[in-house]
């Protein structure tokens, strides 16, 4: 089913009625623009924190189609604690695996684990339609009264004041103005509200074309990422496959530069790439096919005054290496805490530059990996095919040549190490423990998971090092736990009295081999912003 606009429809929710205003103008404290995976996430993310959230969003439906497909343990860890990690993984397919093909060989020429530290609670990821997602994040959202989602409001206005800005929204035939303290833009790639404050992307526009083809079929094959460079059903090209739920499989072609769009699409041009890829004998139905050229791009600044910028309105991937939406989903889970503490007065604006700061960082590594997976995928020169054919031939053989592969360096956590909120070092680890600017690493604890401690502010892990005072922080002290916990002791290389501070965001703000109170005091308030 598609809509008016010829957009495949998942879930048809509706236009949402008009609000009751006393006058033309209504006020919400916080708004988010965009209704996606990103847009929703941000939604839950300061609701549960205990904040009004007003949802805008052109569509009145979930949309279906070729999207965000694969979500990464970093993004299942943020969709735990906002509540919808379990429904995530049952209907995700798991894989840790990865394969790479090359020419002719029928066999890989090696494969690698994407998550090598193991006793973890999630995968490294699991393969689900984003239509899923979306479904999944709006049923918590209908479920938490301090969210409102406007389904079929655009908004066709933004104008920014001193202290607020002011947004035109339209809805069918009516119009509407709503002023808010705090706008969050996750509008995708088109922003209309980037496009309204006359901003733009920088970077690159790759010259080249991918086929998507989701497709229907039963058979054996694993649940593992294959990626071929140059093989016999795609010469001279590269090709992908993902098994997503439902029976249904994500194929994706190069297809070069100069190419008929729409001829490439049509059923009888894809039916030779999907059997040649998987069999003459293969029996499938068409879910959805489509042709995409990517950009790796991203703004300057994502933070202007009260607007923020998340997600695809703030920087694009390609979507090799699956940084797309686990980008977006890392920016909300940066961002959520910080403005939280500022809401409430316990931080000052300032802080949200430690968002825009920390929020390019992830950019700029995920189009630095994308980039050089398309490079590396895609020579543009004879001497850089020699020179790709040469890593791939040695890592067939040897093992040093195969980090030298880049079919895609897909996503993981980003570091921080000179974010202004951590506090240096004043002990010596000795390489040991998890450094400050640094994801902490998922443990068994007791009889649980070290996450699930780690849910939603600042949180003291400590090994019997408890502060004797009051600072507003939850405090886990493996000696009070109920169970093994030689891998969380090992991981953080924790002994008596040593301890951790960790944002509410899972990043290590600082470490002590011994704790105490004005040290930790200080790094509290570093961690801040102040």
């Amino acid at each position: 089913m598609a809509n008016v606009s010829g957009i495949p429809v998942w879930r048809e929710i509706g236009q949402t009625p008009l609000p009751l205003m006393a006058t033309g103008v209504e006020d919400a404290r916080v708004v988010i623009v965009g209704a996606g995976p990103v847009g929703l996430a941000a939604a839950l993310d300061l609701a549960q924190r205990g904040h009004k959230v007003l949802v805008l969003t052109l569509f009145d439906f979930i949309a279906a189609g070729s999207k965000a497909i694969c979500f990464s343990k970093r993004s299942l860890d943020i969709f735990d604690r906002l509540g919808v990690g379990d429904k995530m993984v049952e209907k995700g397919v798991i894989w840790n695996v990865g394969k790479v093909f090359w020419g002719d060989r029928a066999d890989a020429i090696y494969q690698f684990d994407l998550l090598p530290v193991k006793d973890q609670k999630r995968p490294a990821f699991i393969n689900i339609q984003q239509y899923y997602v979306e479904e999944y994040l709006y049923e918590a959202v209908c479920r938490n009264p301090n969210i409102t989602v406007r389904w079929g409001h655009g908004v066709v206005g933004v104008e920014q004041q001193e202290g607020y800005v002011q947004l035109e929204v339209q809805a069918g035939d009516y119009a509407y103005s709503v002023k808010t303290e705090w706008l969050i833009a996750c509008d995708g790639s088109r922003s209309l509200v980037r496009t309204a404050l006359g901003l733009d992307f920088d970077g690159r526009v790759f010259e080249d074309n991918f086929l998507i083809s989701d497709i229907k079929m039963t058979g054996n094959h694993p649940p593992e990422r294959w990626f071929w460079f140059d093989p016999p059903f795609n010469p001279g090209q590269s090709a992908l496959l993902h098994k997503q739920p439902d029976d249904v499989w994500r194929l994706d072609f190069q297809l070069g530069w100069n190419i008929d769009r729409q001829e490439a699409m049509k059923p009888e041009n894809v039916e030779p790439l999907v059997r040649g890829m998987l069999g003459d004998n293969i029996e499938f139905t068409e879910e959805w096919y489509s042709v995409y050229t990517f950009q790796c791009r991203r703004m300057s600044r994502f933070v202007h005054g009260n607007i923020i910028f998340a997600g695809d309105s703030a920087h694009l991937v390609s979507p090799f290496g699956a940084r797309g939406c686990n980008g977006g989903l890392a920016d909300i889970d940066n961002l959520g805490w910080k403005l939280d503490l500022i809401l409430r007065g316990e931080a000052g604006e300032g802080l949200l530059e430690s968002y825009n700061t920390e929020a390019i960082i992830t950019a700029d590594e995920n189009i630095l990996n994308s980039s050089r997976s398309t490079d590396f995928m895609t020579p543009k020169t004879e001497m850089s095919r020699i020179f790709r054919d040469a890593v791939l031939e040695l890592a067939s053989e040897v093992a040093f040549a195969r980090p030298l592969v880049n079919s895609g360096r897909l996503s993981t956590a980003v570091c921080y190490p000179e974010s202004s909120l951590n506090t240096p070092d004043r002990d010596d680890w000795s390489g040991k423990g998890i450094k400050p600017g640094a994801p902490a690493l998922d443990a068994p604890i007791g009889n649980g998971w070290l996450y699930d401690f780690l849910q939603a502010g600042f949180v003291l892990l400590t090994k019997g090092g408890g502060v004797d005072c009051d600072l507003g922080i939850m405090v886990v002290d493996i000696d009070n736990a109920v169970g093994d916990c030689r891998i969380v002791l090992d991981r953080y290389d924790l002994m008596s009295g040593s301890a951790y501070l960790i944002r509410p965001d899972q990043y290590v703000a600082a470490r002590w081999k011994q704790v105490d109170v004005p040290s930790l005091r200080a790094a509290l308030k570093k961690a801040k912003g102040y």
